[in-house]
């Protein structure tokens, strides 16, 4: 049975210890704050997912002091392009930030190294504990007592919260009312026994992927006009297992043939398998009966042989799941509390890439609640959407509407066509797509950005964002 703290109030209590929440927990606890983490299942666990890690999640890790554990991952160095008959070579582009290369690892390994690094900093992780019901403050603002713990200032444990504050300031920005109540914490269970406790805490951190059970139920919901994306993974042994280049297929049918608003991928692991997924991603209703695994079966069958990717290779049934994204969570902040990572809606709605944007917002809401806890208070957590729109709000807009152009078959047909017949334009595409363009430069996918996030921030919706572009 598990033993839980009995009446004491941490400074910080967070719900998951997939990537979001690790990474929270990490720059919260290495400052010296009193952070604890409560995690339904027990590591290593699996997690579906593409199990790649590109430049951008790759410097993350390394901030967090976990690049050395990643060594014995599987390195690779590039994406390769798969469309009608014509594939291209595309390496990743150099960065001033990002390194040149990412890994792909499985989220089984990849989860608890960074849930472990958490806990070395000092984080409390209380693992096959699920969260069950938020505890709701039910006191009115006047009625709480000025003098109480949560209102006091505290500095910083240590000097690495200044240097991450630094790194994500601006600008506190209030809403002109709360969008997510108060917490006092979280009523929780212990899996195996079902004995229940109730965590306390200051602020608190929501990072509970797509279930986001406690997020809905405080308020929280997903704009249904934004896109959402459905991926199916399995993973197969491969003759091709340490291939230098992760693979992209942009050509993916159904069973009879048409062009869908998706992708497959192969992704190397270097141990004698490979996770191959389809993902569809897509605003329009006429997608949603689209069978993923018929999906699936259609790729597999049509994949290069050289892969092997033949029933009697395959690992297991995959398994698959939902992909919000473009910030698609209405509401993401509270007086006190905060979602990140999926239970946000953050992931890239250009490629479905949702583990840096898990490690980059866990960090940036560590900064709001750092600061909250420095004397900022709740207008410190309000920041946290200004903060969110500051590194993304552009492009999420931008790749909402790309999402929206290619749900039509014919334009998702002519541009990867267009595309796989340049690999410079495939080039710069990359560089927006994986989000690597460089501030500095006036080189043509920035160029092209700079035009489109200019459009995008002169129109008020992704409607008249493409009407613009036609």
């Amino acid at each position: 049975m598990a033993v839980y703290p009995e009446s004491h109030i941490y400074d910080v209590l967070i719900v998951g210890a997939g990537p979001s929440g690790s990474s929270a927990a990490y720059w919260l606890a290495e400052a010296g704050y009193d952070v604890a983490v409560l995690e339904r299942k027990h590591f290593p666990r699996e997690k579906t997912c593409g199990d790649g890690l590109t430049p951008r999640a790759v410097r993350q890790l390394e901030d967090m002091g976990v690049g050395d554990a990643l060594t014995e991952a599987h390195k690779y160095y590039g994406l390769r392009t798969c469309a009608y008959g014509r594939e291209l070579e595309l390496r990743w582009p150099e960065h001033p930030s990002f390194p040149p290369y990412g890994y792909v690892i499985t989220r089984h390994d990849l989860d608890m190294l960074v849930a472990e690094r958490a806990v070395k900093a000092g984080a409390h992780l209380f693992q096959e504990t699920e969260a069950i019901e938020p505890i709701i403050d039910t006191l009115q603002p006047s009625e709480r007592i000025s003098s109480s713990r949560s209102d006091i200032p505290m500095q910083p444990a240590q000097e690495s919260l200044p240097r991450l504050l630094a790194r994500t300031s601006a600008s506190a920005m209030q809403p002109a009312q709360e969008s997510l109540p108060r917490l006092l914490g979280i009523r929780a269970k212990d899996v195996k026994s079902g004995q229940l406790a109730d965590f306390k805490a200051r602020y608190i951190i929501l990072a509970e992927g797509t279930a986001s059970r406690i997020s809905r139920a405080i308020g929280a919901k997903r704009d249904k006009r934004l896109p959402l994306g459905m991926a199916l993974r399995g993973y197969y042994r491969s003759p091709r297992h340490d291939d230098p280049f992760i693979e992209s297929h942009l050509d993916v049918r159904d069973e009879n043939g048409d062009t869908l608003p998706g992708y497959a991928w192969i992704f190397p692991l270097g141990d004698g398998r490979v996770n191959v997924g389809v993902g569809l991603i897509t605003t329009s209703g006429r997608w949603k009966r689209v069978n993923t695994s018929n999906m699936m079966d259609v790729f597999i069958s049509n994949a290069p042989s050289s892969w092997g990717l033949r029933p009697e290779n395959s690992c297991g049934p995959a398994t698959g799941g939902r992909l919000p994204m473009g910030l698609s969570t209405v509401s993401k902040c509270g007086p006190n509390v905060l979602l990140t990572g999926d239970a946000a809606g953050s992931i890239n709605p250009f490629n479905g890439e949702g583990i840096s944007y898990g490690y980059e917002t866990g960090r940036i809401a560590a900064a709001c609640i750092g600061n909250a806890l420095c004397g900022g208070g709740s207008d410190a957590l309000y920041d946290y959407d200004y903060r969110l729109q500051a590194a993304y709000g552009d492009y999420y807009k931008i790749g909402r509407t790309f999402v929206k152009m290619i749900s039509q078959p014919e334009v998702m047909h002519r541009c990867v066509q267009l595309g796989m017949h340049s690999k410079p334009l495939m080039e710069w595409l990359l560089s927006i797509m994986a989000n690597l363009l460089r501030p500095d430069s006036n080189a043509p996918a920035e160029l092209a950005y700079k035009l489109l996030a200019a459009v995008a921030r002169s129109t008020p919706d992704p409607e008249d964002f493409t009407m613009s572009l036609s």
